[in-house]
């Protein structure tokens, strides 16, 4: 048996599948501040039986939340790796304050950085990088983010760099380097980078705590978090990248929305307590954003699902004039909802007045008018259905899944999307995505196409995929290649082309090492 866990804004869940990916059991339980015992209040309302647990798959808001906050980040040194180029613009030149206050703003600019071919941009120069040793030890920084000019094409000049600062530091000192993280562009990936390695002295406490959380429910299997593409980390590895649990909740709504529906092509609307998030599912992995994406206002360019989010929820505001959020209640849902005897009209209370859901008491609800609710929720509908159609690529006829406790707000008919289901377990979809997650490798890098040998470069590229699938833990066997991406690059010469491919394969536990409750296994490698 399998334990999936989404920690969400509003509500914990959890559901427990069998080996045959059936849903044995769900719980929800309230969020708490502290994130970790809601985690816990969650699996005790399971009731596994614990010899019988083989993994617990966890995904989390902690580090996305400690990020938005402006909270809980460790102050960064951020080499960059580029001069005489890239001196334009320093690093975090359009942080938010907050968040660029939080983690310092200390940018290093020295010699390195490569051609989009692999040739030197400029040499190292090892003197240059021991004096920015000596400045960031002066700082008392502790947490360094490594990046360099077109690094996913050649790594080594962030390896020797980072080498060479490492020497000259010591030990206790964490190093992340941006072709581990980001992608093609150097601002994004080392916007990436600088976050990841402010998180990771959170990442440390995280990990710990969830470890403890399991041991006090006697589990022994296991553990790992949900990554954005809908693959696993292990612990290990989750203390040194925490950044890709960015978003990894809707991911995991949407490959739960996949297993429960049995659609692989559909539309997902995942409504939750504080937002309503919309994605594609193509092959039964959510749709990837291209390009770019925003965490807390910050531009990054690693792997995200494209998500569009409303603020609409089941903990949302709905004001005088029948309009709903952004602003929500959150956690507190059972305190301040009227049909919990609180005070603030929400979203909630418009589908108990509907009745749409029986929840707390219905007659808490009972004076709003039945125009006021129809009309309220008739424009709920309105902007899932046009928040569903600008997420669309084609006017093909698209099913639309509901998932998410919230989805009560869905009626069965969206304005011109007529098939709308909401399959069995529907409000615990995030919890039974994680706990299918799956193993995953992927390449991201530009690779020079002779003429006439395009098969062969993209069948090289698809053979490192699935090698880095296997090395992970996937299965021997189970490995198949889910995403194929080409983009030539005609503003460079010789054929340059930029080929992206994910493979996926499922976890392989018998290759795990004896593992506890503090976690060991599979990641995904990228």
């Amino acid at each position: 048996m399998r334990i999936g866990i989404d920690v969400g804004g509003t509500n914990t869940d959890a559901a427990l599948l069998g080996h045959d990916d059936r849903v044995l059991a769900a719980a929800k339980s309230p969020t708490t501040p502290d994130i970790t015992s809601g985690v816990t209040a969650a699996i005790r309302a399971l009731a596994p039986p614990v010899e019988s647990v083989t993994a617990v798959m966890i995904g989390t808001t902690h580090f996305l939340n400690a990020l938005v906050e402006g909270a809980r980040l460790t102050p960064v040194a951020a080499v960059r790796l580029g001069l005489p180029a890239t001196a334009a613009l320093p690093p975090m030149a359009d942080w938010p304050a907050r968040q660029r206050a939080a983690v310092g703003g200390h940018g290093f600019l020295c010699h390195g950085g490569r051609e989009f071919d692999g040739r030197p941009l400029s040499p190292l120069d090892p003197d240059e990088l021991k004096r920015t040793a000596a400045d960031i030890a002066a700082r008392g920084l502790t947490s360094v983010a490594v990046s360099s000019v077109f690094s996913p094409v050649a790594e080594a000049d962030e390896r020797l760099a980072a080498e060479i600062l490492r020497s000259e530091l010591g030990v206790g000192v964490h190093f992340s380097l941006s072709h581990e993280l980001g992608r093609v562009g150097l601002l994004a990936r080392e916007n990436a980078t600088i976050i990841n390695a402010s998180l990771r002295d959170l990442a440390t406490v995280i990990v710990e705590s969830f470890g403890k959380a399991l041991a006090e429910m006697s589990i022994t299997a296991p553990f790992f978090l949900s990554q954005n593409d809908g693959t696993l980390m292990d612990v290990d590895f989750a203390r040194t990248c925490p950044v890709a649990t960015f978003a990894s909740g809707p991911t995991n709504s949407m490959r739960g929305a996949a297993l429960l529906s049995g659609l692989g092509n559909c539309a997902v609307v995942d409504v939750g307590g504080t937002t309503a998030d919309i994605g594609i599912l193509a092959g039964g992995f959510a749709r990837e954003a291209a390009g770019e994406s925003l965490a807390a206002g910050i531009r990054t360019n690693f792997r995200t699902p494209d998500v569009l989010s409303l603020g609409i929820g089941g903990g949302s505001w709905v004001s005088r004039d029948g309009e709903t959020g952004p602003r929500s209640v959150g956690y507190v849902l059972t305190d301040e909802a009227l049909v919990f005897g609180g005070t603030r009209l929400t979203a909630t209370d418009l589908a108990v007045a509907a009745g749409r859901a029986d929840i707390g008491d219905g007659t808490h609800v009972a004076h709003l008018g039945r125009e006021f609710t129809e009309r309220a929720l008739d424009r709920i509908a309105e902007r899932l259905a046009e928040g569903v159609d600008r997420m669309r690529t084609s006017a093909a006829v698209l099913p639309v899944v509901a998932v998410g406790g919230g989805s009560v707000l869905v009626p069965d008919v969206l304005p011109g999307f007529a098939d709308v289901r909401r399959p069995g377990h529907f409000d615990v979809a995030n919890a039974v995505g994680a706990a299918i997650a799956q193993v995953g490798g992927e390449i991201d890098r530009v690779f020079h196409v002779p003429e006439g040998r395009r098969d062969s470069v993209l069948a090289g590229a698809r053979e490192d995929a699935v090698g880095r699938a296997l090395d992970a833990g996937a299965r021997p066997g189970s490995v198949r290649v889910v995403d194929i991406e080409e983009v030539p690059l005609a503003y460079l010469p010789g054929g340059a082309t930029r080929i992206r491919v994910k493979a996926v394969g499922d976890l392989d536990l018998g290759r795990l090492p004896e593992a506890t409750g503090a976690g060991a296994g599979a990641i995904s490698h990228a």
